[in-house]
């Protein structure tokens, strides 16, 4: 009997058809392809046996002559690119197990920077093309705090970062500064060193944390990275981008005083090329341990990415934050009993503002276009553009001119003194930025050069009005209310009938910056890298208000060195040499020369304070490398340094000053084992007047810093989706005044512990119990300078519930 067969590809198509499944390109099939031809030429010819049919004859296929090929459009190739980034997408990703629940749960959601086995631990840091190699293989000491640490601190705002994190301290705003986010790195103030994705938020302002995926600490001079100031470091914050993968998370914190809490954060793939990203946050929220204060804010973001073709990527991103509530100045100073004077029965809680006329407004608004183009695989260009708008507004009162001589504390008095200010800060940046590897033998060559150009525009204007008759016969029109009682004020309700106003004078700031830099990171076979680089800056500031102006122009070149020897794969040593230069006036939210601005009237215009550093460290990746443990010594000098000097009865500012700062810095992040997360550090420094027209400071240790800090986050993780972590945080005591001389104040040194528990219900939902300050301790944040201080107290204990969705 004849055996019907059909042509080889009619067969071969039925059997691929059978099991519902392509051979093109998928070579891992072919064993099932081949059993299901097997299994249909059976069954074909069993039908063929038993078929009482005549026979069928079937031609044998005629082979016909392929087309031509031709080259496909523009169009199809887009096409084609998006189908291929499709089918790669509904692939199950090969993603290493995450062990901690809130690690991003979904692949979607992973840190993109973070070990996603250790999330504690970063792997790189945000700026590629500066910083090509790992961290293991960087020599700088970069302080990275990932979402995962950021979630188990509980930061949310970028203040609690200066409360929790060894080697920084917070600084108070000043007379002639504004009062927001002020940080002191490695002993040298940053409060102006603050980036967000690479781009410089001068003028210090207040700023929440819900749009932020991680936070890095440069430590040690970076000019030649990030261009004017960065003495002891800087601080970049890294914003949350669109994503290729769909995730829907929520999270709602209750707590204690009154505090309410939701955040929401989406993504989601709208075409094989376009992807979405967007977040709100609500805040309603006193603050522990504190009277009347008020903590409330809102914001949103949203973050687009278009991959048009494989080589260009184009990305967007816009973040509004408004906070606002009552502020909180502090406490008097008992310069007596060298102590705050709620170290000697002034209860902690005491608030001396004016519930009716105080207030704090704090808004940033940014949008960044970022367009990336792979020219080759050898060749990247990124061009990224920022504009910005900010708003840093408050009155506050001062607990200023204490009289503490009484031996009762029932009867000290003081003075309630206003402080306000109106400052807005509009920015508008361009970073140009060219990528190139290549080989030299057989040393492989990261080399990034770039442009930077950008215009700051700072306004600073105060409040006038801020007295109320309810104040008495005689009452100045400063605002300021004399003789109150320091145990228990009685004024805070008092009345306003008339609202405040601005001056209408304000200081003005018009700042233009261009910076020119080359840098090159060369690796040999992994074993020795050499990383360099140089900057230009030029910096054109134009000071200014109704009646006058002044200007400073100042031109510098700054560089870094560094060099790497790996002995082993896990481990490397290093040494590093940097520079960075201060321009004279460029802390913008200074008013005044000694406070670091430029005023209109200015008749003395400095030249800038130098900064060198020298740093030996060595960093080991342990425990199957998901543990970075680094360890440093560093040594800093700023030469040419101002300072104010009285000079026959006259105080003037003057440049000649020197001072030194060198410690030890340890760090650790990542896991133990498989259960043990840890992140922290030890930060132990030594400071010194080297040089100084007060005969007096020389030798003395430099203020507004802690010496010795040390933090330590862990957790273990149980069976049942248990989790159980805690926070300690130690600083050694502050001394106060400026950088070169002290008052005889300081605040005294503390430990703070806090505490979480956290139960996986399933895998879309977790709960968190948090505890803040476990023990209440009474500890300060800042110590302003003046010879009549006033301190700033720190949250008291609160507990939080934390419940997360993520799906």
């Amino acid at each position: 009997m004849n055996v019907v067969k059909a042509p080889r590809s009619l067969r071969l198509e039925a059997a691929v058809y059978s099991l519902g499944q392509t051979v093109e390109n998928n070579s891992g099939k072919k064993v099932s392809a081949v059993a299901g031809l097997i299994a249909v030429a059976s069954f074909s010819g069993a039908e063929a046996q038993q078929s009482n049919l005549p026979p069928v004859t079937v031609d044998a296929p005629v082979a016909r002559p392929r087309p031509a090929a031709s080259k496909p459009s523009p169009d199809q190739v887009r096409a084609r690119s998006a189908l291929r980034r499709a089918a790669r997408r509904t692939q199950p990703a090969q993603v290493a197990a995450v062990p901690f629940p809130n690690a991003g749960g979904l692949a979607a959601d992973r840190d993109p920077y973070a070990d996603p086995a250790a999330p504690y631990k970063a792997d790189r840091v945000q700026a590629s093309g500066k910083f090509p190699e790992p961290l293991l293989n960087t020599p700088k000491t970069i302080t990275v705090l990932t979402r995962e640490v950021l979630q188990d601190k509980n930061i949310t705002s970028l203040r609690e970062i200066g409360r929790s994190t060894a080697g920084v301290t917070l600084g108070s705003g000043e007379g002639g500064n504004a009062f927001g986010d002020r940080f002191f790195i490695r002993g040298f103030d940053a409060r102006n060193d603050v980036f967000i994705d690479g781009i410089r938020d001068p003028a210090v302002s207040i700023r929440e944390n819900f749009f932020t995926e991680q936070i890095e600490i440069l430590r040690g001079p970076a000019s030649s990275y990030a261009g004017r100031g960065t003495a002891g470091g800087a601080i970049n914050i890294v914003t949350k981008q669109a994503a290729d993968g769909n995730f829907y998370n929520a999270e709602n914190t209750l707590g204690t005083d009154r505090t309410k809490r939701v955040t929401l954060d989406v993504n989601q793939v709208i075409s094989p090329t376009f992807s979405i990203r967007t977040g709100g946050m609500f805040q309603d929220a006193n603050v522990a341990g504190r009277n009347y204060v008020t903590d409330d804010r809102w914001g949103g973001f949203i973050s687009t990415k278009w991959t048009p073709t494989n080589d260009i990527k184009i990305t967007t991103n816009y973040v509004h934050t408004d906070l606002s509530g009552l502020p909180d100045f502090g406490v008097p100073y008992y310069k007596q009993g060298n102590g705050p004077v709620t170290e000697f029965g002034i209860p902690r809680q005491n608030w001396y503002g004016f519930v009716n006329r105080d207030f704090q407004t704090a808004r940033q608004d940014f949008g960044t276009l970022t367009g990336e183009y792979k020219v080759t695989d050898s060749i990247t260009l990124t061009s990224r553009t920022r504009a910005e708008h900010s708003l840093l507004a408050y009155i506050g009162t001062l607990p200023n001119s204490p009289q503490t001589v009484l031996p009762n504390p029932g009867d000290w008095r003081f003075t309630a003194s206003p402080q306000s200010r109106n400052q807005w800060v509009d920015i508008l940046a361009n970073q140009e930025e060219a990528t190139f590897k290549f080989n030299t033998g057989s040393v492989k060559h990261t080399a990034v050069a770039g442009l930077e150009v950008s215009n700051e525009r700072i306004g600073i204007d105060r409040y006038t009005g801020l007295s109320s008759e309810a104040f008495g016969p005689g009452a100045p029109g400063s605002g300021a209310l004399a003789n109150q009682s320091i145990y228990a004020p009685s004024y805070t309700f008092l009345p306003f009938p008339t609202l405040p106003s601005l001056i209408g004078n304000p200081t003005r700031y018009n700042v233009d910056s261009k910076a020119l830099y080359v840098m090159d990171t060369a690796n040999w076979q992994d074993t020795i890298i050499l990383n360099g680089g140089v900057r230009y800056d030029g910096y054109d500031l134009r000071s200014s208000n109704n009646t006058a102006s002044a200007k400073v122009n100042s031109d510098f070149i700054n560089y870094n060195v560094g060099a790497v020897f790996k002995p082993l794969p896990i481990g490397s040593l290093y040494a590093a040499y940097a520079t960075s230069t201060n321009p004279f006036g460029s802390e913008l939210d200074g008013t005044a020369t000694d406070y670091g601005g430029v005023p209109p009237n200015a008749t003395t215009i400095l030249g800038p304070e130098r900064n060198k550093a020298a740093e030996i460290g060595t960093k080991w990746e342990l425990f199957d490398r998901h543990l970075l443990v680094t360890g440093a010594l560093f040594h800093t000098e700023k030469d040419n340094a101002r300072e104010t000097v009285n000079r026959n009865g006259v105080n003037t500012l003057e440049s000649g000053a020197a001072y030194q700062v060198e410690g030890i810095d340890l760090e650790v992040s990542g896991k133990i084992t498989d259960r043990w997360s840890v992140f922290g550090g030890l930060v132990l420094m030594r400071s010194k007047v080297l040089q100084s027209g007060n005969p007096a400071n020389i030798g003395l240790q430099m203020a507004n810093i802690a010496h010795e800090s040390f933090s330590m986050l862990s957790k273990y993780q149980f069976d049942g989706g248990w989790e159980l972590g805690g926070q300690a945080v130690y600083r050694s005591k502050i001394y106060g005044g400026t950088f070169g001389a002290n008052t005889g104040t300081e605040l005294p040194s503390y430990w703070r512990f806090d505490a979480f528990v956290e139960k996986k219900i399933d895998k879309n939902w977790t709960m968190k119990l948090y505890a803040q300050n476990l023990t209440n301790k009474l500890y300060y944040d800042t110590l302003y300078r003046s010879a009549t201080p006033f301190v700033a107290v720190a949250p008291g204990r609160a507990f939080y519930l934390v419940t997360s969705a993520k799906f």
